[in-house]
């Protein structure tokens, strides 16, 4: 019995109750609790901390129940079989068929599916979607900045993340728990698998961008993406555009000669300001001017209009071979 349960038997235990079986306002606390739950706490002190224990080991869960509330939650339709694979890892199945093989159960009875193919299928409709959509919503960025970002939407954290909030840590079927970061993202995949086969393509792109592609809501894009050699790529987008030589000017200085000196640059094409940029020398201070003339030509400021989460993108627009 855990601590928090043995608490609230004591606590219980300690309420006074008249004749008439309801429990009194004014409460007497017996001169025994307070020594049994100092014994308590030390006793969970003594054994250290509690290990996390799943909630399928509890006398009132009911898995099947728990699957298509899974469902209804997300408001998908999923067939049920086809979602429980999506949850079975294949250390878990292959776990699952030497037990069964132990226990003298036939051969032909030891198909136990796992969520392998579903995870490849996932992952390759997620890919498809993700790049596609920001290709769409950011079609001024490079290729390089579209890769990074489409990277971030696609790792491991990121998907781990949605899986975890989706309330998928207690229906995965894994030899661990609670379930790795790999596990969480992959059980993702393979859900979004089991709804391309269960509803089609088309409500899995949706759930892609509902739950995948919103992770770019509010979020700054150079946390994500920073040019590596702003100055170059500014010279080259700008020779692409015509718009001329960049230069950078000095635009002003304070605590010069310091350890607090600051310095003010701005970057110029054809006598047009791209850009400006504050740093302790010059060559930090035109860094970031470079970086924020790249953010206006990108459109990647914080002040960009922002994403489209509502936007169908048309299926031929998205490249799934």
């Amino acid at each position: 019995m855990s601590f928090l349960r043995s608490i609230a038997c004591v606590m219980a235990l300690a309420k006074p109750i008249n004749t008439t079986g309801t429990v009194q306002t004014r409460r007497h606390f017996k001169r025994w609790v307070s020594p049994t739950l100092r014994e308590l706490a030390h006793r969970v002190k003594k054994q250290g901390p509690q290990k996390p224990e799943p909630r399928s080991g509890f006398v009132e869960w009911n898995y099947r129940s728990e699957l298509f509330a899974f469902g209804k939650r997300l408001n998908e339709e999923f067939q049920l079989p086809l979602l429980q694979t999506a949850f079975t890892q294949r250390a878990y199945a292959h776990q699952e068929q030497e037990r069964q093989r132990k226990l003298g159960i036939a051969e032909a009875d030891l198909q136990t599916g796992d969520n392998d193919q579903l995870i490849a299928k996932g992952a390759h409709i997620a890919k498809a979607y993700v790049e596609a959509y920001v290709k769409h919503s950011l079609p001024k960025v490079p290729a390089v900045g579209q890769k990074a970002i489409a990277s971030y939407l696609l790792s491991t954290e990121t998907l781990s993340n949605v899986s975890s909030h989706l309330g998928t840590k207690e229906l995965i079927f894994s030899t661990e728990y609670p379930p790795s970061s790999d596990t969480l993202a992959q059980t993702l995949q393979a859900i979004i698998g089991a709804l391309a086969d269960s509803s089609g393509v088309e409500r899995a792109f949706l759930f892609v961008r509902d739950f995948i592609c919103t992770q770019l809501n509010q979020k700054d894009l150079l946390d994500i993406w920073t040019p590596q050699q702003p100055l170059e790529l500014l010279s080259e987008v700008c020779n692409q555009r015509n718009l001329g030589d960049i230069e950078p000017r000095l635009l002003g200085d304070c605590g010069k000669n310091t350890i607090l000196a600051t310095f003010h640059v701005g970057i110029y094409a054809n006598r047009q300001l791209l850009g400006k940029g504050f740093g302790e020398n010059v060559q930090t201070a035109t860094k970031t001017a470079a970086i924020d003339a790249l953010q206006t030509l990108f459109e990647m400021h914080e002040n960009r209009r922002p994403f489209d989460f509502q936007i169908q993108l048309e299926t031929k627009n998205v490249r799934l071979g």
